[in-house]
């Protein structure tokens, strides 16, 4: 989502005192929920960073990011909102000519130049500069309807891929777009893991709004909650999406008294892969198994909306299985990146 090409007149560094704290102590290693592409009135936002991180408590989230178009300007208003709850990593959203990315986990001030298109040639040199500073690069939105939002770029250098961008309304979770975005991914998905490096997917709100906020939103397996090992752990792809807070999802494969979750790898040789999927809020919903070959299986969940399915395969099929969940009426509920099976 976005409204417009924002230019903001910038040094390229810009040093902030008070920038908030990127480790929250006392959590270890497990899964958090975070938003990764928000806009407060410091760009073309509605909200202020106040309101965005009330939202971020009141849905559940442990993580987000702020990425106003083209500035810095908001990273040292969030100091005082973030807490033991909340952590709140730096970045940026980078609308260029012809597509947007998102710079995140950047130093504090610091503002990747946008002013530039495909013809360019310039945006390898931006990519390595949020590189050199232990950034995450992210095509956004890659198939966004509206003048500059399409991505013209190739994906190469580029570390993921925001395949679920939230909604032109706060009432629409799911749109076209990500539909497009979706299976443009899942179609190189096959391909880049043959080649040993495959690129993850993540969803984000892109909140210009109120009540937009974490629909959808990444929940992350990471090491503690701090800005460096939650972005390790979305470039490792040990992470899914989930259309809202209400929704929960596992995913496991198993073969010969070994195991593997989401984004790890399952030395499988020529034993049978069960995978096992446990769903909670998506009533009526259906889990749909994803290989190379496209979407091998699916199985419905009850009226509840919790249940747990298991399907089975092996490396002879496919080189990965990943799962979509969805609602009745089609819209994505959640959203999980692959288990690779070696």
């Amino acid at each position: 989502m976005g409204y417009g090409n924002s230019t903001h007149r910038q040094e390229e560094w810009m040093p902030e005192l008070n920038a908030p704290p990127t480790r929250v102590a006392g959590r270890g290693r497990g899964w958090y929920r975070g938003d990764c592409h928000v806009h407060s009135v410091h760009s073309d936002g509605e909200l202020t960073p106040d309101q965005l991180a009330a939202g971020a408590r009141a849905a559940g989230l442990d993580f987000l990011a702020t990425t106003e178009h083209n500035t810095a300007a908001a990273h040292g208003a969030w100091s005082r909102h973030v807490g033991d709850d909340l952590l709140v990593i730096l970045g940026e959203e980078v609308t260029t000519r012809t597509g947007h990315w998102l710079a995140l986990g950047v130093r504090p001030g610091q503002v990747v130049d946008w002013r530039y298109g495909l013809r360019d040639g310039r945006i390898d040199g931006r990519i390595e500069e949020v590189h050199r500073a232990g950034g995450l690069c992210v095509a956004a939105h890659p198939h966004a309807p509206y003048a500059s939002g399409t991505f013209m770029y190739p994906y190469r250098g580029f570390d993921v891929v925001e395949v679920w961008n939230g909604a032109w309304s706060s009432d629409v979770p799911w749109n076209a777009d990500n539909e497009a975005a979706l299976a443009e991914w899942g179609r190189g998905l096959a391909a880049d893991i043959h080649r040993g490096r495959w690129r993850p997917a993540m969803g984000n709100s892109d909140t210009h709004l109120a009540g937009q906020i974490a629909i959808p939103h990444t929940v992350v397996l990471a090491e503690e909650l701090s800005a460096d090992a939650i972005l390790a752990g979305i470039r490792a792809g040990r992470s899914w999406i989930a259309g809202s807070s209400a929704v929960e999802l596992s995913c496991t494969a198993s073969a010969g008294g070994r195991s593997a979750g989401i984004g790890e790898r399952l030395k499988a040789g020529d034993a049978p892969v069960v995978v096992r999927v446990d769903v909670r809020g998506v009533p009526s919903g259906t889990v749909g198994f994803h290989t190379e070959q496209g979407r091998a299986h699916s199985a419905s969940l009850p009226e509840s909306g919790t249940g747990a399915v298991e399907w089975r395969t092996g490396t002879a099929d496919s080189a990965f299985v990943r799962i979509e969940v969805r609602r009745p009426d089609g819209h994505m509920a959640a959203l999980g990146n692959p288990i690779i099976l070696a």
